[in-house]
């Protein structure tokens, strides 16, 4: 039987790679339910190629114009933030890919793991901002959450098989992004589109800037903790300019794992799809000639410092990951639009975290109003 398969942010990079996927196996899986936030063009696109049961358009005012665009297809369409919520209740769904932006991501996923859906998550905000509830209610309706991130498929796909008493640490591999051995004094002054350019992956804005800044690393980093039950001192990043190498896994015995591939997302999307079978694919394969050289660095979290800013939010525990996500998702867009200079997205970051209120042991309510206020104290830094 074909997967059905929900895409939540199916015009987004992940979502439209993840219909690529779909082509590619269509005896495998099938796009149930497509959503987007505003893209209405391109939904429409979409749907009538793929012919979902149901979409989704975020924004109210597009309903018209998907509405009418999809009648003659007796396509089902939905419209508002809350009908990206309860569209994953649909009992023909079996796997939820969440593929949305930033802080968007939670109650979806929380809804989809409590109507007992597979979970593929590219959207790692859910787990950075509420990970213990996440993880706990994963754990309440028996929801199995499958990483997307192509370094948390990496670990994944490397533990599959083994012990987690025998795991000792894991390494996030990081490119470096765009700005690779530069100096501070070079990121004061850098563009918007320098920031985008990244060098081995094709990405959305908002992961192209927190690639840039390396945020996105420190992001990766409380998401490990959460998919993997880590310690942060389990967790290391390195930098491994060609991509090719997703991440790593030691083992008690000094063993290690790597997962090795092409800097493609379909692969970690067919993966989580097709999860615990493997599929026959006609994507390119990586070949060893290609790449006669593997580098290998510490990263300088100084410069860079997401890194260390996510360990701190990490010993801090509590809201304080939470903090660090809704500042820097105002930080970025803000850098987005010209407003602030790109160094100035650490520093909102870091005095939003010693301003923002602090909650040692927050329930859901209080990462929602977390996130609200906390938007409201970064923007104030701009």
């Amino acid at each position: 039987m074909r997967r059905k398969i929900a895409i939540l942010g199916s015009t987004g990079s992940i979502g439209t790679q993840a219909l690529e996927v779909i082509s590619e196996n269509p005896d495998a899986f099938r796009a149930e339910v497509l959503t987007a936030q505003s893209n209405a063009e391109k939904l429409i696109r979409q749907a009538k190629r793929f012919r979902p049961n149901a979409v989704v358009i975020g924004n109210d005012k597009c309903y018209q114009e998907v509405s009418k665009a999809l009648e003659p297809l007796f396509i089902k369409v939905y419209a508002g933030q809350e009908s990206l919520t309860q569209i994953v209740e649909m009992d023909e769904i079996d796997i939820v890919l969440v593929a949305l932006v930033g802080f968007a991501g939670l109650l979806p996923t929380l809804h989809a793991i409590r109507n007992r859906k597979v979970i593929a998550i590219a959207n790692k905000e859910p787990l950075v901002v509420a990970g213990d509830i996440v993880t706990r209610e994963a754990r309440k309706y028996n929801t199995p959450v499958i990483p997307v991130d192509s370094e948390h498929s990496a670990i994944f796909q490397c533990l599959t098989g083994e012990e987690m008493s025998s795991l000792e640490k894991i390494y996030l591999t990081a490119s470096g992004g765009p700005f690779h051995n530069r100096d501070r004094q070079y990121l004061e002054n850098v563009t918007r589109e320098q920031a985008l350019d990244h060098p081995n992956w094709s990405m959305g804005q908002k992961i192209s800037i927190d690639s840039a800044t390396m945020i996105n690393k420190g992001l990766e980093i409380i998401e490990a903790k959460w998919l993997f039950n880590l310690q942060p001192g389990q967790i290391d990043v390195i930098i491994h300019r060609q991509s090719v190498i997703h991440s790593l896994v030691q083992f008690c015995d000094g063993s290690i794992k790597a997962q090795m591939g092409l800097p493609d997302m379909k692969l970690p999307i067919q993966y989580a799809f097709s999860y615990p079978a493997r599929l026959p694919n006609t994507f390119k394969r990586f070949n060893f000639a290609d790449y006669p050289e593997l580098t290998f660095r510490k990263p300088d979290t100084e410069i860079f410092r997401g890194i260390a800013l996510a360990y701190e939010a990490l010993e801090k525990g509590g809201n304080m990951a939470c903090i660090m996500n809704a500042a820097n998702e105002v930080a970025v867009e803000a850098f987005l639009n010209n407003e602030i200079r790109f160094t100035e997205i650490y520093s909102i970051i870091e005095q939003t975290m010693q301003k923002a209120d602090f909650i040692k042991n927050p329930l859901i309510d209080d990462y929602l109003l977390t996130d609200k206020e906390t938007r409201k104290v970064a923007a104030a830094l701009r």
